[in-house]
């Protein structure tokens, strides 16, 4: 029996020790680096750059982080992204996230030069009117946009405050949907002349005021109780405009505003623009109609009113460019005949503040009030313009708007000299000398 016992207990210590040399080898495979391990990702490209179109970097990846080379300059438009991680939040950085995390780089339409002479004009026309916000934007004859300036002015790269408070950040030119006020009046006359509805010389009574289903239309400007067309525009007579308007039907006025893109949602593809608020032309009443044969009633970004305006260089409608690859075919919305005419009654009623000594400018006042708490405002207005450089063979379309401006208010005290600032610089910016006298 000793021996059995024996026996027994030495075969179950081999077992146990070939079982924990088992354990322990198996340990080993486990957790041993395979011999032939697979290559480790490769790493995620950098962020793809911005550049303007001379080719000045405008957001690039350094070690750093995130970099801006011009700083403030198209900060609003450019954006920003997340410390650290790079995401984009804001501007084309959150716009064209996917693509510059993919490594894609960008080259914009913008003219650093034109860029910075809009944002000096602006920031110093904000600074005197002491305007809530404001936007200016330049395009080109080819509708490439050469300047998207905002105020006031934001640096990208510092501490940010609560963005419901401090709005510096936010590109107002794109973003914020405005009445777009008299400005509009240039194109409610493009379409008489188009629908052969009036020409410049057809005349109207005109009193300071009249009411239309219970809602009173008032001219600010004093003038002559019987005005042509030309001189509706000099004097920017809401009554006057909306009399004449009614010879054009609701539906062919909502059509031409499709046509002149005042109700697209993307007017720029790619690109985050607001939405127009527009209502349905069914919808309007007489009063309504009329109201927006002046600019009222309904809700544009300066965006969108560069891109109408610039229909009167020449009658195309050419989509707005901000991509150098990108493309868009222009169309014919009003004829080089109607556009040309209408170029000649801004030129001659030109505002004071926007004429230039020696050079034929061209452009619109607006003076649009801003709707507070369901009912128009006493206090709170948007002052715009909308003109031409030069006004009779145009380089460029200028359309400037400051947000609720405290003293001054209107578009032809406001913005009508941040107008003329701007052409001009573009035009010693293009070597344009001034006209011989008696141009």
């Amino acid at each position: 029996m000793t021996v059995g016992v024996s026996r027994v207990s030495w075969v179950f210590l081999g077992f146990a020790l070939w079982a924990l040399l088992f354990a322990l080898g198996l340990y080993s495979l486990i957790n041993r680096p395979p011999r032939f391990a697979p290559p480790p990702p490769p790493p995620a490209p950098p962020r793809g750059s911005l550049y303007a179109q001379d080719g000045t970097p405008l957001a690039l990846d350094l070690k750093g982080g995130r970099y801006y080379p011009l700083g403030k300059s198209a900060s609003q438009l450019l954006g920003f992204g997340e410390r650290g991680s790079g995401k984009g939040l804001e501007g084309l950085e959150r716009d064209l996230n996917g693509a510059l995390e993919a490594g894609r780089s960008f080259t914009l339409t913008l003219d650093p030069w034109i860029q910075a002479m809009a944002e000096k004009a602006l920031w110093e026309g904000l600074a005197r009117s002491r305007g809530a916000f404001g936007a200016l934007l330049v395009m080109d004859r080819e509708g490439n946009l050469r300047a998207v300036a905002n105020g006031p002015a934001f640096d990208p790269l510092a501490p940010r405050g609560d963005p419901n408070r401090d709005i510096s950040w936010r590109n107002h030119a794109f973003l914020v949907p405005l009445e777009p006020g008299s400005t509009m009046k240039a194109l409610t006359a493009a379409m008489l002349l188009e629908e052969g509805a009036a020409s410049l010389s057809t005349r109207v009574e005109a009193p300071m005021r009249r009411v239309v289903d219970g809602w009173t239309i008032r001219d600010a400007l004093p003038h002559p109780p019987v005005l042509t067309l030309a001189e509706v525009l000099r004097y920017s007579s809401n009554v006057g405009i909306s009399l004449l308007a009614e010879a054009l039907p609701q539906l062919v006025f909502h059509q031409y505003m499709e046509r002149l893109h005042l109700t697209d949602q993307s007017p720029l593809p790619g690109v985050r623009v607001a939405s127009p608020i527009v209502t349905p032309p069914q919808t309007w009443s007489r009063a309504a109609y009329a109201n927006h044969t002046f600019g009222q009633g309904f809700l544009i970004t300066p965006l969108h009113l560069t891109a109408a305006f610039h229909t009167l260089v020449d009658g195309l409608y050419r989509p707005p460019r901000l991509f150098v690859q990108q493309e868009g075919e222009p169309k014919r919305v009003f004829s080089p005949a109607t556009a040309k005419a209408i170029r000649q009654a801004l030129q001659e009623g030109l505002a004071p503040r926007a004429s230039l000594p020696g050079y034929p400018l061209a452009g619109k006042t607006g003076t649009a009030q801003v709707v507070v708490n369901g009912r128009y405002s006493q206090e709170v207005f948007t002052a715009w313009f909308a003109g031409f450089v030069p006004g009779d063979e145009p380089l460029y379309t200028v359309v400037v708007a400051v947000h609720h401006p405290k003293g001054e208010i209107h578009g032809s005290q406001v913005a009508a000299p941040i107008f003329r600032e701007v052409a001009a610089g573009l035009l010693a910016y293009r070597g344009v000398p001034p006209y011989a006298e008696g141009w």
